[in-house]
């Protein structure tokens, strides 16, 4: 046996009746040769994390726009938080951690700039309408690599499509993601806003304090430990009714104080506005987006669609510098 035989065989004796093994996989949409040293979903998750898609979330947003400090997430630091706690709780649940870190590394790479806020814009002006976890799954399939996508295995785009709250995932890795996610960002995100003087530990309630922890490092350790103790040795990944309920509410407080403040309300209608315009003024002009995009409209593809693709491909930085490329007027001088 080579390597990756030898691997696939630890996962039949090792791995729980419940886990995906990497030798069941469904597959491809386009053969491949097996790789002697990796197996399907480690080559997956190699695949997704040297795509210029995942290098670009460095600079998007999570929460904060164009936050001033060098310590708050952005969207790549997200990701890398979801994939840690996800193959946390799948090592302990003695579920494929592989699967679970591909799904994780490739579940954020649709978003657009400036987070959520650039995702309503596109929505709202697109006939098509967009979702970035709709969006990550074209990337995978069809923007990577000049056009033919990172082919990946079906268990990976299948977490990558459902890891939304609405989502059902069709493996427990998959659902390990789509819980960690939630989990991930209203950890960080509470984290962030603390930084941020947005909220304080007095804002959220004693009870609910008492019930997860006095601050977000016992907060996530309780959620890891309650989806571990709830899914040992089941068909499903949960949590008590007791925490989910105590998650719902610190999500609800998150809310009310960080992601619908007025303040930060304001700047992402600024966002918002601005990737309307790149819309717009792309959808009269495509043939001033970059050769890439114009070969999918030379391959038949729908312009509006294309042109989110360009949008939504860009960073926050990017996509200010494009507006004031084509929108702000530049001062004319003679030399």
């Amino acid at each position: 046996m080579n390597i990756r035989e030898e691997m696939e065989q630890r996962e039949m004796e090792l791995l729980s009746p419940y886990a995906a093994r990497s030798r069941d996989s469904r597959g491809r949409d386009r053969y491949e040769e097996e790789c002697d040293i990796r197996t399907v979903y480690q080559r997956d998750r190699d695949r997704i994390l040297h795509c210029k898609s995942f290098r670009r979330l460095k600079d998007k947003t999570q929460v904060f726009l164009a936050p001033q400090g060098d310590h708050y997430r952005n969207r790549l630091t997200h990701t890398l938080e979801v994939s840690q706690t996800a193959r946390t709780i799948a090592k302990a649940l003695r579920l494929n951690d592989d699967l679970v870190e591909a799904i994780a590394l490739g579940h954020d790479l649709g978003h657009t700039p400036f987070g959520h806020a650039g995702e309503r814009a596109l929505d709202r002006v697109c006939p098509l309408g967009f979702a970035h976890y709709r969006q990550s799954i074209r990337v995978v399939e069809r923007l990577e690599k000049n056009g033919a996508g990172l082919n990946l295995t079906w268990e990976v785009r299948d977490g990558i499509l459902n890891h939304r709250t609405s989502g059902s995932p069709h493996t427990l890795e998959g659902q390990i993601v789509r819980l960690c996610d939630k989990i991930s960002y209203i950890h960080h995100d509470m984290d962030d806003a603390q930084r941020a003087g947005v909220i304080t530990e007095d804002d959220i309630p004693i009870t609910l304090r008492l019930l997860l922890g006095e601050n977000t490092k016992e907060r996530l350790n309780t959620f890891i430990h309650d989806i571990v103790d709830n899914s040992r040795g089941k068909d499903a990944i949960s949590m008590s009714p007791e925490i989910e309920e105590g998650l719902r509410d610190l999500r609800n407080i998150m809310f009310q104080n960080v992601y619908l403040n007025p303040i930060a309300k304001e700047e992402e209608e600024k966002a918002e506005n601005l990737v309307e315009a790149l819309y717009g003024y792309y959808s009269t002009r495509p043939d001033k987006m970059s050769e890439e995009y114009k070969r999918l409209l030379e391959d038949g593809e729908e312009m509006n669609r294309v042109v989110c693709d360009y949008i939504s491909g860009m960073t926050d930085q990017y996509s200010m510098e494009k507006f004031r490329d084509i929108f702000v007027p530049k001062g004319w001088s003679v030399y």
